[in-house]
């Protein structure tokens, strides 16, 4: 993924990223392992239909490109492409364990990256189903080993799952990848795939139930990584999630922040405007390839959400369900971004979830 991103010049007429950051912050050993299974590789639905078309939120079609061409960074056909190499998860130091279960600091290799994270898992006998939690947006100066989506996993760590919380590369002790900004953060999918793949290999972990969570901007990492690797993650959830439309989230946080100035140049330089290029950006958004998804997902919304319009939810299991996909959508009303009072609700719908989908 990342050779992908420096081999391209700057001449190349190409395509952005789907995933953005959000305006708010999120608050609040050992190794042991087995070989890497040989089912569920990036076999199935390797490419993207080339006569299909994709669905924008409007409800217009857009063209989708040939994928003989070659695909920009930031094209989603990038991810899919990449040649997804998780592996070596090591638990370091233990902290913040309970009677239900031990908590560690963890790192996981893949992209050519060291990735770290913390890892809940349960006590008692193993194999256990496992999730892979994807982050939303905090400031990467600010943010610290397993900062977020500690209620999560302490939730599923008491029912049974291992919890593996990414922080991403270029987040606390993550390696960094100077590249990732001008795929507008792509490669946070490429992480979660890969940390999907490391549990596989663990062996407290059954390979066979490992799903995925991610909140906010996590959500989007959801997406790509339902659509990038098929048949990996038995489940995806997303809480309060971004827009499966890339050029929702490039308007919303990238075009406009001073601190991104330079992705925007970037990505505009190499695509053009999404006004007037919507056929190659319609290339950068997961919902063009919703029809790779093989697995059922659970979105979670709230109607006074101030940071993820509602309507992005409402638009993605429209085109999901259009595209013949396994979807459950629970709004709650009055709900704002971090969810609060119905949190409880919300979790329990989760674990539900999970256990008809891992268990």
């Amino acid at each position: 993924m990342r050779g992908t991103i420096v081999a391209w010049t700057l001449t190349a007429v190409l395509a952005v990223s789907a995933c953005t950051s959000e305006s708010v912050r999120e608050t609040p050993g050992g190794t042991a392992t087995r070989s890497a299974p040989t089912t569920g590789s990036n076999t199935a639905s390797a490419t993207a239909p080339t006569s299909a078309s994709a669905a924008t939120s409007s409800g217009t079609t857009r063209a989708r490109a040939s994928t003989t061409e070659p695909a920009d960074p930031a094209f989603i056909q990038s991810l899919i492409d990449t040649d997804f190499d998780g592996r070596d998860l090591r638990l370091g130091r233990e902290g913040g364990s309970t009677s239900a279960y031990r908590q560690f600091y963890a790192t996981f290799r893949g992209d050519g990256l060291l990735i770290s994270g913390r890892i809940n898992v349960p006590r008692g006998t193993g194999p256990f189903p496992a999730v892979v939690l994807a982050h939303g947006y905090v400031p990467i100066e600010e943010y610290t080993n397993g900062a977020t989506m500690l209620r999560e996993r302490d939730y599923l760590a008491r029912q049974g799952y291992v919890t593996l919380h990414i922080d991403y590369r270029n987040h606390a002790q993550s390696d960094d990848d100077p590249d990732n900004g001008a795929a507008l953060r792509l490669g946070y999918a490429v992480d979660a795939i890969n940390a999907g793949l490391a549990l596989q290999q663990f062996e407290a972990v059954d390979p066979d139930r490992i799903g995925i969570i991610g909140r906010s901007m996590g959500g989007g990492v959801v997406y790509n990584a339902l659509v990038a690797r098929p048949g990996l993650f038995k489940a995806g959830v997303a809480y309060s999630p971004v827009s499966s439309d890339t050029v929702d989230n490039f308007n919303r946080w990238v075009r406009r922040d001073d601190d991104r100035e330079g992705d925007a140049r970037a990505v505009l330089r190499r695509l053009g405007t999404p006004e007037r290029a919507p056929e190659t950006w319609a290339r950068t958004s997961p919902r063009t390839y919703f029809d790779r998804i093989t697995d059922p997902i659970l979105i979670h919304h709230g109607t006074e959400d101030e940071d993820c319009p509602i309507r992005w939810s409402a638009e993605t299991v429209a085109a999901l369900k259009k595209a013949g996909k396994k979807v459950t959508y629970h709004v709650y009303p009055g709900e704002r971004h971090t969810f609060t009072s119905q949190w409880p609700l919300s979790i329990r719908r989760t674990g539900s979830f999970l256990d008809a989908n891992l268990r």
